[in-house]
């Protein structure tokens, strides 16, 4: 029973290992794969990705089109990563958002 338990334990940490995708390396099928990925968006991650590799999520964001934060936690809780990273909102305030809150 023991070897059994422990047998399943590495097999799933293996398949959890595999099931991220990062968005450097994943081909066109592989991003068409992540639900809320269509054609079109891959089509710009992977024209932007010619260009450069994506540093971090908010490279990704600035780059393509159409992905935001709420799309980027979406595609991260799918397994997708940058760089091999998770994505984590950015939680700072932009300069601007900062002077119109201090002039209220």
């Amino acid at each position: 029973m023991l070897k059994t338990l422990i047998t399943l334990m590495v097999t799933l940490s293996a398949a959890a290992c595999l099931a991220a995708l990062d968005i450097n390396k994943a081909s066109e099928a592989e991003l068409d794969s992540i639900k809320g990925i269509g054609p079109g968006t891959s089509g710009k991650i992977l024209d932007e990705r010619k260009k450069a590799s994506f540093k971090d999520w908010h490279d990704l964001i600035n780059r393509v089109k159409g992905i935001a934060d709420i799309k980027a936690a979406h595609f991260s809780a799918e397994g997708v990563t940058v760089n091999g990273m998770l994505f984590k909102p950015d939680t700072r305030k932009a300069p601007a958002e900062d002077a119109a809150s201090a002039a209220k």
